[in-house]
């Protein structure tokens, strides 16, 4: 099997379908990986996100090089096997949950140095130790070190940022080719920065395939901006990356984003939204999220969503999981993942074959139609 390979069988408009092929397995394009932040699709067991139709799965570099440790996870013969879980894993870089959740940040060319959120201890990121741990977990796909800064930053802010990335992807691609055996069993993605700048996005994506990577993210999105402001971006930074390459939109997302930014030709996707959500009580439906903490559904016979072919809608009825939702079982938690994921995936499989038989425009309208309905 090859290092990595990345075919398009069929193309509807802008929007494609194919194969990731990889050491461990073939990915199906448009994917959605679930996120796995600390080794655990959180209330579901590997074989389950398995069988919701998951190719892929998402692990977090910043979390698990807190806790337990990459070099503890790489003693117990890595991430795959520590988990349970064979197929490919995409590592993000760090740089997100970094900004996002730590105190005491300071930025520097040499990285980030930071508090943890667990215990207030002091470590530093840098391009090499991102690397580093994402090649001590085993990760299939690694994702270059990157600088985000709110969509809300100044210009000054953005531009920046997005060109101390640009020397990030440099020194995490080096980082990459000195990793030996690893680097030749997996991949690294680069990370397109500059907000909603046409320009600064043009300039990001110029010099990342000046570097050279297998797949390019499309990063800094979903942070706050609005869905219409993120589209408009994805209208003309999609097309600034390869077309002969995945694209990835980091952090995204509902499902109605996901279909308005496959018709723009995005491959990949990741969020937390279906597992956060099923540990709330929000189910995902065709006709949009039902929360079923509500009391109306406390005698409602029917399953979370009639036709969904998953194991808790077979087996199980909104008044069942409403009680459970509301009693705050963990068997509530666990059938709301597990029915959200086989929702997403199920979404996923449906636009591969609406962009395979040329129909996705049909597909894609009646989907967000019945989706966005005024309920």
């Amino acid at each position: 099997m090859t290092r990595f390979s990345f075919s398009i069988s069929a193309m509807d408009g802008g929007a494609r379908t194919g194969v990731i092929s990889m050491q461990r397995g073939e990915i199906r394009t448009p994917v959605f990986m679930p996120v796995g932040t600390a080794a655990t699709v959180k209330a579901m067991r590997p074989e389950e996100v398995r069988a919701a139709g998951a190719d892929i799965i998402l692990g977090n570099t910043y979390h698990l090089m807190l806790r337990p440790g990459a070099e503890r996870v790489a003693r117990l013969g890595g991430l795959h096997g520590f988990m349970g879980w064979d197929r490919p894993i995409l590592t993000d870089s760090g740089g997100y949950q970094v900004m996002s959740l730590s105190e005491l940040t300071k930025v520097t060319e040499e990285g980030v140095a930071f508090a943890s959120h667990l215990d207030g201890s002091r470590h530093m990121l840098s391009p090499e130790r991102s690397i580093e741990v994402q090649r001590l977990l085993g990760s299939d796909i690694v994702m270059q070190f990157d600088q985000l800064v709110p969509t809300t930053a100044t210009r000054e802010q953005q531009q920046e940022a997005m060109e101390r990335s640009i020397r990030w992807a440099k020194r995490s691609r080096e980082e990459f080719d000195r990793g030996g055996e690893h680097a030749g069993s997996s991949a690294i993605f680069g990370i397109q920065q500059g907000a909603l700048d046409e320009r600064l996005r043009r300039e990001s994506a110029d010099a990342l395939i000046a570097i050279g990577f297998d797949g390019y993210a499309v990063g800094g999105l979903a942070v706050g901006e609005g869905q219409e402001a993120m589209l408009a971006c994805l209208n003309f930074a999609v097309g600034q990356l390869p077309a002969d390459k995945p694209r990835y939109l980091m952090g995204v997302g509902k499902p109605d984003d996901i279909v308005e930014a496959v018709l723009r030709g995005i491959d990949m996707f990741d969020c937390v939204l279906p597992t956060r959500s099923g540990r709330t009580g929000q189910a995902f439906t065709a006709d949009g999220p039902l929360n079923l903490r509500n009391a109306r559904f406390g005698e409602d016979p029917e399953p979370i969503e009639p036709g969904c072919p998953c194991p808790a809608c077979v087996t199980f009825s909104r008044a069942y999981v409403h009680h459970l939702v509301r009693s705050g079982e963990i068997l509530g938690a666990m059938l709301m993942t597990q029915h959200n994921l086989w929702f997403y995936q199920r979404l996923m499989q449906a636009l591969r074959g609406a962009i395979a038989e040329q129909r996705l425009t049909a597909f894609a309208s009646a989907f967000l139609d019945h989706y966005r309905r005024p309920g």
